[in-house]
């Protein structure tokens, strides 16, 4: 079943047009990996399918339903973008954990917002709440971090902020957990824990996009591979078929740095 159609989506800043006509899907409980060089529209992408960026034309559907059509006013209205962000979670490279909050009040916080507009809040107030922190403190220990609950983000590696900010993605149990270079701004050191929980998630069957320059990592654990270049998606397929046979001599000369490197 797929969940995830994008067509035809194009978006310009200012003269310069970053995503030129990209096409793809994504079935359920598959790991899409999309690469690239700097400044090829990946994060751009990113930042369309979960409504941070507009795009200026294109459509996109989550299971059949359109969440986004750039020839439809509706969709864009702030109250359709706030319900249908909601299909998406998105993992930051650089974190953004308030760093006022613990790593149980990061992971809490936006589930307890939303928690706030629902009609029984106030006579199940406590309820719900107790709730919010038990499925909080099940998903950091699901991320090893049973430990940090109560630490704040300045107490943590940078590893392990990440892997909260990946248990606040999960708190709000997106359709598709999206990734922007989740380990862009860890030491090497640190790259590998992160990679870890990734790969765990893959094997539990969680549908994910994800952006990232870790080439191995990418054909490791993805079920379909793009890559994007000045906009566009130049090749698409299995890992298999993109890292071993790639299509394209742009996709060649960018793999072969990967390949050499091996």
């Amino acid at each position: 079943m797929k969940i995830l159609e994008a067509e035809h989506l194009c978006k310009s800043f200012g003269q310069t047009k970053v995503l030129k006509d990209i096409s793809f899907s994504l079935e359920e409980s598959q790991v899409l990996s999309i690469i690239g060089s700097s400044g090829s529209g990946k994060t751009t992408l990113l930042r369309c399918l979960n409504f941070l960026e507009q795009p200026d034309n294109g459509m996109i559907r989550v299971k059949d339903k359109t969440v986004f059509d750039a020839a439809n006013p509706t969709t864009m209205q702030e109250s359709e973008i706030r319900k249908n962000r909601l299909h998406f979670g998105l993992v930051f490279q650089s974190f953004n954990l308030f760093p006022q909050y613990t790593a149980l009040k990061n992971v809490m916080l936006a589930k307890e917002l939303l928690a706030k507009e629902r009609p029984d809040y106030k006579a199940r107030k406590k309820e719900i709440h107790d709730e919010i922190e038990a499925q909080a403190v099940s998903l950091l220990k699901q991320m090893g971090l049973s430990e940090r609950i109560n630490n704040y983000p300045h107490q943590l590696s940078g590893g392990q902020c990440q892997r909260v900010a990946i248990a606040r993605a999960l708190a709000m149990q997106p359709d598709i957990l999206c990734f922007d270079e989740p380990t862009s701004a860890l030491d090497p050191e640190l790259t590998g824990e992160v990679l870890k929980v990734i790969k765990e998630l893959a094997e539990t069957k969680t549908t994910m996009v994800i952006v990232t320059h870790e080439m191995a990592f990418a054909r490791d654990v993805a079920d379909q591979v793009i890559f994007m270049d000045d906009g566009y998606i130049l090749e698409q397929g299995d890992p298999y078929q993109v890292f071993e046979h790639p299509k394209e001599e742009r996709t060649r000369q960018f793999l072969s740095r990967f390949h050499d490197g091996e």
